[in-house]
């Protein structure tokens, strides 16, 4: 029996959380170089996984499957696509930078000791998460990716709830309140998309007689497995309810802005870096492969709604006075992008939306954790409680430009051929909906722009005046992800590579082809 490299790599996340959970409530500094081991561990099973991944090779690889409850045809099925294996990478990449930036994010309060922040529960739930998420993008057994899908929202409930943003204008009691509101409406909304998707997962095993991937695949390819139109059409609907309350897509939006506010800038990057991803990913691995024809259907509301989160979000960004609402809803238009990609269905939407996934991950990544230092050395999130930051902290002022251009998705920076794919792929499909989508672009430089004018800009403000520039714990989360944007946005080719095979294949399952271009015969 081969050695089990997917399941360890979900593992062993999981086994670091209980292990940082059960540190000595005094001894905070072991719990966290613990929690920081075993995330860079779990990078490393991520790299062999990745490099023992062959672009060419079978759809689904390195993969497992037993039987686990009989009665119901429930199995623990694993296997990755390039799709699965590129998000699967990023997420194990990110987490040791979370687990830095938040170092000091969950130690106890000086003024209040009753106010104690366990520090071995902070970074145990993020590495809980890590597990969840890595074994989400793994799952091929339809009820398994289920049961993952909504048990994240547990530990995630937790840290946002109980680990929030100590950067707030109000008192604490209404710090505190905040902070509930946001993690409850976190956790209503996502149950509420579970729920219709547990449905349409009881539905689909009526219909199939089986929860895995490849035997429905399988059965659908020989034809002994047919659905009725309006069937598949409610189960699709199920699905893509959840993954569209997950994405976030408008308009079931509006968690989101409030979680990645009231969360410590850590967190922020793992909701919307991390978990969202999830939700797309499903999309295409899901909504498209078991449900193309009304994947088909759905296709126009879908990318009309995608481009209302392009615009919507981005003029909402425009507007904002806090520096991390700012940034969530920038997200949201990012997103948008990523879900119009997706069901331009082209290739060049699809791959682009893909890459997109994994650029967005890191620069806003970057651009959230700069921004948290920030925040934590002035201990205020409104964007008019700043200035002229340059002056005396360039660094940070200059890694947070960095992460500006590349949320606005600059040439020469990883998300720019994200954004340029998904582009191409949109306006040969849908010509209309690739120009309204380039208003999101023309938005994004003005509402990054700005926030660095107000931010790093103009006379030096009293308060910042003392402000310190970022330290070598601070550095050493902020340049690899830089260097990364750097990396990717000249050279994509081993991100694409790894890629283009699974969009292939999705292509296949919808039985779509690239639109051919109109050429005019010579005369």
């Amino acid at each position: 029996m081969s050695f089990p490299l997917l399941t360890a790599t979900a593992a062993l996340p999981a086994i670091g959380a209980v292990a940082t959970a059960a540190v000595p409530a005094a001894r905070r500094t072991a719990a966290k170089w613990t929690a920081l081991v075993f995330s860079l561990a779990t990078l490393v099973l991520a790299g062999v996984a990745l490099a023992r991944f062959e672009p060419g090779g079978d759809r689904y690889q390195l993969t497992e499957s037993h039987a686990w409850i009989k009665d119901f045809g429930v199995r623990y099925e694993l296997g990755v696509d390039g799709i699965g294996v590129a998000l699967m990478a990023l997420t194990a990449l990110l987490i040791p930078f979370v687990i830095l930036a938040g170092w000091h994010d969950a130690d106890p309060l000086e003024t209040s000791s009753s106010r104690w922040r366990p520090t071995q529960g902070f970074f145990a739930l993020i590495l809980m998460v890590e597990a969840m998420v890595i074994l989400s993008f793994e799952a091929t057994d339809v009820f398994l990716f289920y049961i993952l899908f909504e048990a994240m929202l547990i530990p995630m409930y937790f840290l946002i709830g109980g680990f929030g943003d100590r950067a707030h204008s109000g008192s604490d009691e209404n710090a505190a309140a905040q902070r509930s509101y946001a993690a409850v409406k976190f956790l209503l909304y996502n149950l509420a998309g579970g729920l219709i998707m547990l449905a349409a997962v009881i539905g689909l095993y009526v219909v199939a007689g089986t929860f895995s991937l490849s035997e429905i695949a399988a059965a659908r390819a020989d034809g002994s497995l047919s659905m009725a139109t309006g069937t598949e059409r409610w189960l699709f609907l199920g699905f893509f309810f959840a993954f569209a309350v997950k994405a976030p897509l408008w308009p079931l939006h509006t968690w989101l802005p409030n979680a990645m506010g009231e969360a410590t800038s850590p967190v922020a990057v793992l909701i919307t870096a991390v978990v969202d991803k999830v939700g797309t990913f499903a999309m295409l691995r899901f909504c498209l492969q078991l449900f193309p024809e009304a994947s088909k259907w759905a296709t126009p509301v879908i990318v009309v709604l995608a481009l209302v989160s392009i615009v919507y979000g981005a003029l909402l960004a425009v507007g904002q006075r806090d520096i991390k609402r700012l940034i969530a809803y920038a997200s949201i238009s990012h997103f948008g992008f990523i879900i119009l990609g997706i069901f331009a269905m082209t290739s060049q939407g699809q791959s682009g939306a893909t890459l997109y996934m994994v650029n967005h991950g890191i620069s806003t990544a970057a651009l959230m954790l700069v921004a948290g230092f920030l925040i934590t050395r002035r201990g205020s999130r409104l964007i008019a409680d700043y200035g002229g930051v340059q002056k005396v902290a360039p660094i940070l002022a200059g890694t947070f430009l960095i992460g500006g251009l590349a949320t606005l998705s600059l040439p020469g920076l990883a998300p720019f051929v994200s954004e340029f794919l998904v582009l191409v792929g949109a306006f040969s499909a849908y010509p209309a909906a690739g120009i309204v989508a380039t208003t999101g672009i023309v938005l994004a430089a003005l509402y990054v722009l700005v926030l660095y004018q107000r931010t790093m800009t103009g006379p030096v403000k009293e308060e910042v005046r003392g402000m310190a520039d970022l330290k070598v714990r601070e550095l050493t989360v902020v340049v690899p992800l830089i260097g990364l944007l750097l990396f990717l946005g000249v050279y994509p080719k081993p991100l694409t590579e790894i890629v283009n095979p699974a969009v292939q294949h999705t292509m296949s399952d919808v039985q779509k082809k690239d639109p051919q271009p109109e050429v005019e015969a010579a005369k």
